[in-house]
């Protein structure tokens, strides 16, 4: 058989059109106490979608953390896993400081702010072993992180993401999550525009497009403008 046979016959299998998204908005966790959950994750400032009981004792509960496109859903007979079982779930922030700090505002108790000094340490929930307790070196994407718990065990993982890694972004469709996002992103790139003068000599009075150009980049996981 050729390789040309093959391939044409593969062909003929293919959609012809783009495939149906797939969008991910929802994970169930559980939980032992659902007012008691409840409360907490009010406390967190998520906003709660939802709050359905039903006369045979099902109920399920919908909250979303602020600036997500996925939420979480909690109730009775809604789930057969152990309470406090759902673990590492990913926040994923842009400043993991300020994020780190206005939880511990809110009550929760928090880790401090950590980069794992051997891999997989970030999901040690029970010991502080592999932990640097400082921010990665340069805040360094993707590498920086805070631990907490609801009230079951159910734990939480604060990763701080800057600079994506390629292919994570559409650099068509960039978009931020929230005004603190993105007044993060002007940040960064205004000290990376500061770097920029330097090497040139001279004020860019073009700036508006290299920031752009930049918070693009930084975005997609491009390769960002120097």
């Amino acid at each position: 058989m050729s390789t040309a046979g093959v391939q044409s016959s593969d062909a003929s299998r293919a959609p012809s059109v783009k495939g149906v998204d797939l969008k991910f908005e929802a994970v169930v966790i559980p939980v032992s106490d659902v007012d008691r959950a409840k409360e907490f994750y009010g406390s967190l400032g998520w906003r709660l979608d939802a709050d359905f009981p039903f006369d045979n004792g099902f109920r399920v509960l919908q909250f979303t953390p602020p600036g997500s496109g996925a939420s979480v859903q909690f109730g009775s007979n809604i789930t057969s896993a152990a309470p406090g079982s759902a673990q590492g779930l990913y926040l994923v922030v842009s400043d993991i400081g300020a994020a780190r700090d206005e939880l511990a505002a809110r009550g929760v108790e928090i880790s401090e702010v950590f980069h794992p000094e051997t891999p997989g340490a970030q999901f040690q929930h029970d010991s502080t072993s592999g932990r640097v307790s400082t921010p990665a070196p340069d805040h360094a994407s993707y590498s920086s992180f805070a631990t907490f718990r609801d009230p079951d065990g159910n734990s939480w993982l604060l990763q701080e993401v800057t600079t994506r890694l390629p292919g994570r972004i559409d650099a068509a469709e960039t978009a931020y999550a929230s005004t603190a996002d993105l007044a993060s992103a002007l940040r960064r790139a205004a000290a990376a525009h500061g770097e920029h003068e330097k090497r040139t000599g001279e004020a860019d009075a073009n700036w508006p497009d290299w920031y752009a150009a930049y918070m693009v980049a930084e975005r997609a996981g491009t390769e960002l403008p120097t």
